[in-house]
């Protein structure tokens, strides 16, 4: 029938021309469907869940190239660029757009934002935990200093500099945008680093104000946050540079949020 005939020839260009005009970053994050690494580099851990899924994921993702400290600068500079400016890095807090030639360590500068907070299992900037780019960040001088070390929860005042961030005396709560990155990167580093070589059992618990010991707070909203704010287009790019380029390993819970649960 007639009819027929031209609303499918309508449908058909109407599909057309919307995946002409996809945002660039949507269709660079889509070219690489997580599920295309099921059957290779996830290939170990499918059907597994609770405790096998997580020490399976740990063998997996601890095969990796490490940086030293002074190249996470370079680094971060591929990772967190700006699709709309090659010239700017995303700070993750505060969400602006800063110029890459801008890191250093005064006021107005990015620096190198320790999301699993480098005291708490002191690794500090050690080659390893220190430096893997799967929980490092650019973020502000002044709005990395009044994170701090503490521990993820919600509630707080208002971060000067940072809006939608709230923080008290022993927590912080990210923007709502990078929250479930947030969570996802604390849990990638729970996975990673189990005490096996030579630095602390990094693990979540449902604690604040944990100090130097090797835990983060708190999973509970880390596990909410990660599946109320689910991986976008940045996050899923962020995630194949570093596999691509840098430590050649990933972030599972990126690929597949769904495992939180599993493990948790």
């Amino acid at each position: 029938m007639p009819g027929i005939h031209i609303r499918t020839f309508a449908l058909t260009t109407a599909a057309v021309l919307a995946a002409l005009t996809l945002p660039a970053a949507t269709a660079t994050a889509t070219a690489t469907p997580p599920a295309a690494y099921d059957d290779t580099y996830y290939q170990d851990a499918e059907g597994k869940t609770g405790t096998e899924l997580k020490s399976a994921l740990h063998t997996i993702i601890s095969d990796q190239t490490k940086l030293s400290y002074d190249a996470v600068w370079d680094a971060l500079k591929a990772t967190d660029q700006d699709p709309a400016n090659s010239s700017n890095v995303i700070l993750l807090y505060s969400g602006t757009s800063r110029a890459k030639s801008a890191n250093g360590g005064d006021s107005g500068d990015w620096n190198r934002e320790h999301v699993w907070a480098k005291s708490h299992g002191d690794f500090g900037t050690a080659t390893g935990p220190g430096t893997d780019l799967h929980h490092l960040r650019p973020e502000d001088v002044t709005v990395n200093s009044i994170r701090g070390n503490k521990d993820f929860d919600a509630g707080g005042s208002a971060v000067d500099g940072a809006p939608g961030n709230l923080t008290d005396a022993d927590s912080f709560e990210p923007r709502d945008a990078v929250k479930g990155d947030v969570a996802r990167m604390i849990l990638y580093m729970a996975v990673r680093y189990e005490g096996d070589d030579s630095f602390a059992d990094l693990e979540p618990n449902d604690s604040v104000d944990n100090g130097s010991s090797p835990y983060i707070g708190k999973l509970s909203v880390l596990k909410k946050w990660s599946d109320e704010d689910p991986p976008d287009a940045f996050e899923q790019n962020r995630n194949e540079v570093i596999y691509d380029t840098y430590q050649h390993n990933r972030n599972p819970f990126i690929d597949h949020p769904e495992w939180v649960e599993s493990i948790w």
